[in-house]
């Protein structure tokens, strides 16, 4: 029997979008994919034949590409799930600031108002804890804290937002999540993130250079953000209608220094360098409470870094990965013109 609702993800070929297509299709959703295939399509491969599978090559900048992905005889989408963006700080540097503006913050509004046209009943929005940037005080920051971006990215997830909640009164409920940094395996796996990148350069390299040597930051493994963007999905209107969610774990709060000890455990030959960095750029250095979305969903994390470090050692022992240095799993090294 097809699934009776339906959902619309945008960048469902991606490190997120890839494995919540899965866990959406699992829970009986019937999930159209837009996505302009930066890196390639072959995360979507294994759902082609599913009955309650449908994809469109779209760009989100187009204004009706959600629009005019629909199929005529599926029912009008119930969720829109907005994860196409250029993600991370060293991507927008390299497009600029028209085209991230454009991709992030332009999209998203006409993402939204297409949702709204259609009467989507909500509209999940994929944004960073990276809008808060440094914590003033030290203590860790919360829902309310104030925002302080320290990259062009995380200025377009700002200037997203606040549009977002000047809409938390129209018939789409707008529901927004400040994700941690992801690690782990998915069907598009990412190895310009942390965790996956200090996993990778351990195991190929045997050595690891740390900058920033004791910034802290705060961690989430993919599995358990899908396990978040359904809960969102599921809770009552009211929970979510206009409302801002750290999503990660308290326990998930590390320094760069625990995180390549935990690298070590699992991979105890690696030689470990610290270099002074100073840069213009991504400068985050906070910790993160999710005591809210704890509290008003009941969210709990099921996974921790050393089980992300752990599935990622096993990819690359396997070869499940053969060729982590490829550009596809990078964001940052594909330039949109």
């Amino acid at each position: 029997m097809s699934g009776t609702r339906h959902a619309v993800v945008t960048g469902g070929a991606g490190y997120i979008g890839s494995l919540l297509t899965s866990e959406l299709l699992r829970a009986n959703w019937r999930v159209t994919v837009l996505d302009s295939l930066l890196f390639g399509g072959e995360s979507l491969i294994p759902y082609w034949h599913h009955p309650d599978f449908h994809f469109v090559k779209a760009d989100v900048t187009d204004p009706r590409a959600v629009k005019d992905s629909l199929k005529g005889d599926w029912p009008r989408p119930e969720a829109v799930i907005h994860l196409a963006a250029i993600v991370g700080f060293p991507a927008c540097q390299a497009v600029g600031h028209q085209a991230a503006w454009k991709y992030n913050v332009e999209a998203t509004k006409m993402v939204f108002e297409q949702a709204a046209a259609l009467g989507s009943a909500r509209f999940v929005f994929a944004s960073s804890y990276s809008n808060y940037g440094l914590s003033p005080d030290g203590k860790p920051v919360t829902e309310e804290s104030p925002l302080n971006p320290q990259s062009l990215y995380a200025e377009t997830k700002i200037a997203a937002e606040e549009f977002l909640l000047s809409q938390r009164d129209a018939v789409t409920a707008p529901l927004l999540f400040r994700f941690a940094t992801l690690y782990g395996i998915s069907p598009r796996t990412r190895f310009d993130l942390i965790v996956n990148q200090f996993v990778l350069e351990a195991f190929t390299k045997r050595e690891l250079i740390i900058y920033q040597r004791g910034y802290s930051r705060s961690f989430i493994h993919v599995r358990d953000t899908i396990r978040g963007i359904l809960m969102g999905l599921d809770a009552p209107d009211a929970k979510v209608r206009g409302q801002v969610y750290n999503l990660g774990t308290d326990s998930g709060n590390y320094t760069k220094d625990e995180i390549v000890n935990l690298v070590l455990k699992r991979l105890p030959e690696t030689v470990v360098e610290h270099k002074d960095l100073t840069f213009g750029g991504d400068m985050r250095d906070i910790t993160v409470s999710f005591e809210k979305v704890k509290r008003e969903l009941g969210y709990e994390t099921t996974l921790n870094v050393d089980d992300g470090i752990r599935e990622l050692v096993f990819a690359l022992k396997s070869g499940l990965i053969r060729n982590p240095h490829d550009e596809k799993y990078r964001n940052a090294q594909f330039i949109v013109q």
